[in-house]
């Protein structure tokens, strides 16, 4: 299996499964003298663990992370930074049932498909279990951003038909403080009802995280196939069950006219800056110094009890009913992968970008 790493300079491989004795990921190109510390790490990846509360799966993992090289006294060494994680709570009994059936909307059959075997156990490498060694890797990512004074965050914006008001501001520090990681209280509780009710159902749930990025520098971003909204596209879109992205105005702002649409740029004290952020923080592929601000849907869980209709590996008509412990909505969850991805797409175009002038 190709495709396991992302990107230039600063580079991770993630490998391991989701029944396998653990995950984890090599860091290649990360600058040395970098203050990092274990729990630096461990904050990042408990954001993201199973178990954390009664919206996601009851799966108990740890997901204690394990430095095995690159850091040294407190600081990176230069060299590649490896981090394991182990595995602790498989049960892959759970999954016998589907040994020779293709779930719908799984990565079963085109597995199968285009390797000739598979590891059917919690999807092996399908598994969104995989996204716990981005984390990791997104946690030293963003402790080279934070020494530039970056930070990216992201947030729950909606799920299903529930949305944070259009008209509402939002206030970052409140992320944190409920389960579906809304910074809008009220729309927060809404949330939270449904996603609970969709759980007593045996179903699941979809919706949209909103991500930014704030106090990037002018200049990230490598025209013409290396734009830094297509390489943050290409790192949102693989993750897991994500389904769009979207930059600046994204699809609404294709009814504007370009009267509309275009953002004029004015002066403040001896900076450049733009009226509007329609762009979204990045034009022609590059970042010009305005927040950067993203959009990504998640498309509902496939693993539903529900009995769904399927086909086993001989083509032959065969029910599916989802047992095992699965998230009623991914949504939760996804905001510290998706900050992750963002995080590591950054570092790689500012250290690429010092490559740009003599």
């Amino acid at each position: 299996m190709a495709g396991n790493s992302i990107g230039n300079v600063f580079k991770i491989t993630t490998y391991g499964e989701s029944h396998g004795p653990a995950l984890g990921v090599i860091i290649d190109g990360c600058p040395a003298g970098l203050p990092i510390e274990l729990n630096d790490i461990q904050t990042e990846l408990d954001r993201r663990k199973p178990g954390q509360s009664r919206l996601v799966t009851a799966r108990k993992e740890g997901d204690v992370v394990e430095i095995h090289s690159g850091i040294f006294e407190g600081k990176t060494t230069g060299t590649p930074i490896h981090l394991l994680i182990w595995n602790q709570d498989q049960k892959s009994k759970d999954y016998s049932h589907i040994k020779d059936v293709y779930r719908p909307s799984h990565a079963d059959y085109t597995y199968d498909a285009k390797y000739g075997h598979r590891d059917y156990r919690g999807g092996g490498r399908s598994s969104a279990r995989e996204t716990a060694a981005r984390v990791a890797a997104g946690a030293i990512a963003k402790a080279i951003l934070k020494l530039k004074n970056i930070e990216v965050l992201a947030y729950v914006d909606r799920v299903q038909d529930i949305a944070i008001p259009r008209e509402e501001d939002v206030d970052f520090s409140l992320i944190e403080s409920n389960d579906v990681r809304c910074p809008h209280p009220a729309t927060a509780a809404k949330m939270e009802e449904r996603i609970l009710a969709i759980k007593k159902a045996g179903d699941t749930v979809g919706g949209s995280i909103k991500c930014v990025v704030t106090n990037s520098p002018v200049g990230l971003g490598e025209p013409v196939f290396d734009k830094l909204n297509a390489d943050l596209a290409k790192a949102v879109t693989s993750i897991n069950a994500c389904k769009y992205f979207s930059i600046g105005s994204g699809y609404d702002g294709t009814f504007l006219t370009g009267s509309q649409h275009n953002d004029s740029f004015v002066t403040e004290g001896n900076n450049i800056r733009t009226a509007t952020n329609r762009s979204g923080g990045i034009q022609g592929g590059i970042s010009n110094g305005e927040r950067i601000e993203m959009e990504v849907g998640f498309k509902p869980i496939a693993t539903i009890i529900a009995a769904q209709q399927s086909v086993n590996s001989k083509g032959e008509p065969s029910d599916v009913v989802g047992k095992g412990r699965h998230d009623p909505c991914v949504l939760p969850r996804a905001v510290p992968i998706v900050e992750a991805m963002v995080a590591l797409v950054m570092v790689d175009h500012l250290l690429r970008n010092k490559l740009s002038q003599i």
